[in-house]
């Protein structure tokens, strides 16, 4: 591999990659091929993985580093690049350098951001000039939570995820703890005992405070941290899971509050404090924030 001069705007630039919030997340039936049917609401936060892309001279798709315990080809930022090569014919190619600031198997998010944000900064990159629409429809291949960071907004979900609509929604400060396990979002999905034909809600009953999470139980019988971190965070405010965890979440009305909170919290737990965002700063990257 060869690396090429970063003079082009992008190339060897830092490209965020946010982390997201389940909000609320309801199942409320599931499809003949085993895919469940949701409602939730995603909202961005101000904790990023940081991407950095490479211009090569080989046409070739690399990292410069692998994950620890992830193959390169199995790596969502190599397979969201390749997607990118087979649907479009592109012979350019990429090494991308990953920046990990966010906890995986946590349920923010991390590696559906990181596979958005491939797309969308090597799609300016490359000059494809595929619509966003594409994009997220190439991102549901790769993931059901890939379409709403391609899409940028707040959004409430319907589908297996992949249904949105913006929506706008408090930017509270928020307190993350993420529990010293590793849930597996498929072993959730999988239980016998897990809820699948909630009621389904309007977006008025949820900001009206409908924020349940249909796979907290589950996972509060299996893991007992998940649980503990539940316990520690109800101190300070409504403590919610996010996704299948393992990461919970409490919302704060004051930046104070929630400092207070961290500080509290941080002697015990991995603990992380945030901003709720309804816009990802992916946009800005990209020139189309705030008035799109």
């Amino acid at each position: 591999m060869t690396l090429s001069q970063n003079n082009q705007p992008g190339w060897g630039e830092k490209w965020p990659a946010p982390a997201k919030l389940n909000l609320m997340l309801r199942i409320v039936g599931q499809r003949p091929d085993g895919y469940h049917l949701l409602q939730t609401v995603f909202q961005f936060i101000d904790l990023c993985d940081w991407l950095i892309f490479h211009r090569v001279d080989d046409g070739r798709v690399s990292l410069k580093s692998t994950l620890e315990g992830v193959a390169e080809s199995d790596d969502l930022t190599v397979r969201a690049a390749q997607l990118l090569k087979a649907e479009t014919g592109c012979e350019q190619g990429v090494c991308i350098e990953v920046e990990k600031k966010l906890p995986m198997g946590g349920g923010l998010g991390g590696g559906s951001s990181d596979a958005a944000t491939t797309l969308l900064a090597l799609n300016l990159l490359w000059g494809l000039r595929l619509s966003t629409e594409r994009l997220m429809v190439l991102g549901l291949k790769l993931g059901a939570d890939v379409p709403v960071f391609v899409y940028g907004h707040a959004a409430w979900a319907e589908g297996v995820g992949e249904k949105l609509e913006k929506i706008s929604i408090s930017e509270q400060w928020v307190v993350v703890i993420k529990p010293d396990c590793h849930v597996e979002t498929r072993e959730i999905f999988l239980a016998k005992d897990l809820t699948r034909d909630s009621k389904s809600i309007t977006i008025a009953e949820f900001i009206a405070g409908q924020h349940q999470n249909d796979c907290l139980d589950v996972v509060c019988r299996r893991y007992q941290s998940v649980k503990n971190a539940l316990l520690a965070l109800s101190e300070f405010s409504e403590p919610r899971l996010t996704g299948t965890g393992a990461c919970v979440f409490a919302q704060f009305n004051s930046k104070e509050a929630a400092v207070s909170a961290y500080h509290v919290l941080k002697g015990s737990w991995q603990v992380y404090l945030a901003k709720g965002m309804n816009e990802s700063p992916l946009l800005s990257k990209l020139g189309i924030g705030k008035n799109t």
